[in-house]
């Protein structure tokens, strides 16, 4: 019975003869072949696997990714375009409340300075109102103090006349104070 083999010749070098491996299973010679084999098959799905459900997947997933950002971008790049126009569109808008401030402004300085050239116009008319009627008084002050003058010269000379023992004399007294005040 040469091709029965019995349970002793089955007993390789890895195993011992209670059936436990001596040593490391994947250092044994008698199975490299099964193992190569095994390391082939499993490879062999890993591949597949790999190549038909995960990297199609992470390729979906960097495609998609690589979309986004490319719509980010454009859509950053669009607000960026409507963010300078809106910024273009508010420096205008500044400048023209600036001008028309400076006009209002401007019309308001020509109200004041005409309402002040109005106002000094009348206080220049009532100055020179009063002007005239000051002027007036003093000219009818001057003529009364001049009759006044006449008179208290008149008295007065009259008086020295008197004090000086003589009797005076109204008309000689009237013509030498008139003939003074003539000049």
């Amino acid at each position: 019975m040469a091709t029965e083999t019995t349970a002793a010749e089955t007993v390789s070098a890895c195993v011992d003869a209670g059936g436990s491996a001596v040593g490391m299973p994947q250092l044994c010679g008698d199975w490299i072949g099964n193992q190569v084999f095994w390391l082939i098959i499993t490879l062999v799905v890993i591949y597949f696997v790999l190549s038909r459900i995960a990297l199609p997947r992470i390729a979906s997933v960097l495609a998609e990714r690589q979309g986004t950002i490319t719509n980010d971008i454009a859509a950053a790049e669009e607000l960026k375009r409507k963010a300078e126009e809106a910024e273009a569109a508010y420096q205008k808008s500044l400048a023209d409340a600036r001008a028309e401030a400076q006009t209002i402004a401007q019309k308001a300085r020509d109200d004041i300075k005409a309402e002040l050239d109005d106002a000094m116009a009348k206080a220049d008319a009532e100055i020179a109102a009063k002007t005239a009627e000051s002027e007036q008084a003093i000219s009818e002050i001057r003529a009364s103090a001049l009759e006044h003058v006449e008179v208290v010269a008149k008295d007065t000379a009259a008086a020295i006349v008197q004090a000086l023992g003589a009797q005076p004399d109204e008309a000689r007294i009237a013509a030498a104070v008139d003939n003074r005040m003539k000049g």
